[in-house]
């Protein structure tokens, strides 16, 4: 008796897919690996679709890491209050912006690539430009001095979330503190000092105390 045939398979569209849906997971994908595991092709296979897909919601890799950026912004970047002081508004203003990159180094990661930025934090730039300008440097100088704000913010989240990963992932001591215990206190009298000291100190968080006195620096420039 002859079987009755199996229901044909519609070849249907795959799945449709929102540009939400691939921010939300390509968020994931960084949060739990880094930038450098976020590739057009994972990406189309966690959100089940296929790179040509994604292309029809963003260009390229690093349109999409601006999207990235810009959905941080939105999140986690909340103005503050700014006092009237133009020194105090470009403390407050930098201080925030430090505060919301330190919870996700990997967004300082993406920002040193200097030519990507979120349109959204601009307005963060803006009040650390206006204060310097008020403060009495040329906006030619502020821009300057905005950089070395930045360095500085950028420089301090990297190596201390750089270091805090090493020591994370191997429990002995590191090569410095081995190197630090053996010093030569004739050639390096200084360092021998408060090499015992040494870890803890650069531990701290000298972050507000550094900004004050390189502002301060700067502001004396003009």
């Amino acid at each position: 008796m002859p079987q009755p045939s199996a229901p044909r398979k519609t070849l249907g569209r795959p799945p449709r897919i929102s540009r939400e849906e691939i921010i939300e997971t390509a968020r994931r994908i960084v949060d739990e690996g880094g930038v450098g595991k976020l590739t057009m092709r994972r990406l189309a296979t966690e959100v089940g679709s296929t790179p040509m897909a994604l292309y029809h919601h963003v260009r390229d890799k690093e349109e999409l890491l601006v999207l990235l950026l810009d959905d941080y912004a939105d999140r986690n970047l909340r103005r503050p209050e700014l006092p009237a002081d133009p020194r105090e508004r470009i403390l407050v203003a930098a201080t925030a912006v430090h505060d919301a990159l330190a919870a996700c180094p990997w967004i300082v990661e993406v920002l040193t690539a200097d030519d990507l930025m979120s349109t959204n934090a601009l307005w963060f730039v803006e009040q650390i430009v206006d204060g310097l300008i008020e403060c009495g440097l040329s906006p030619d100088r502020a821009v300057h001095a905005y950089r070395a704000v930045w360095y500085y913010t950028a420089g301090e989240i990297v190596v201390r979330t750089t270091a805090a990963r090493r020591r994370a992932d191997d429990e002995r001591a590191t090569y410095r503190e081995q190197v630090f215990a053996d010093l030569d206190t004739r050639e390096l009298p200084r360092l021998a000092q408060v090499a015992g000291r040494w870890a803890p100190l650069t531990a701290e968080d000298t972050y507000p105390n550094g900004l004050r006195a390189l502002v301060d620096g700067l502001l004396l420039s003009r």
